[in-house]
């Protein structure tokens, strides 16, 4: 399938979309990567009129984005404490000060994610 100029914008909208879609519903869906990436192809066909394969390619390429961009997260270990979590970005050189309750609060105590309970 040949694609103008004007298709490959789209669709780098599109994909654009997808990325925000998943980066918004990361945290509910940890540990469950297929539930996310369908929840992501069906938001994208109701919001853009895709077929399924499109809406899947798309959300294939955006998921690559979130996962490069989340593998350049790391946990300073040595920055850390015993009530905050140091992170740092190696491609962007920002760190970013997390308090432990917080991630409890949004990460383990949240609706949906029992699974990590009893881990």
């Amino acid at each position: 399938m040949r694609y103008n100029y004007s298709d490959i914008n789209k669709y780098k909208h599109i994909q654009q979309s997808a990325l925000v879609f998943l980066q918004r519903h990361y945290v509910r869906h940890i540990g469950n990567d297929q539930i996310l990436f369908c929840n992501t192809v069906n938001y994208l066909i109701s919001s853009y009129s895709l077929s399924r394969a499109i809406a899947e390619k798309l959300t294939s390429h955006a998921y690559n984005e979130l996962k490069i961009a989340h593998e350049r997260r790391r946990l300073d270990l040595s920055a850390s404490s015993d009530t905050l979590a140091i992170i740092t970005d190696s491609d962007s050189h920002m760190t970013w000060a997390v308090p432990v309750a917080v991630i409890a609060g949004n990460v383990i105590d949240a609706l949906g994610n029992s699974q990590l309970k009893f881990v």
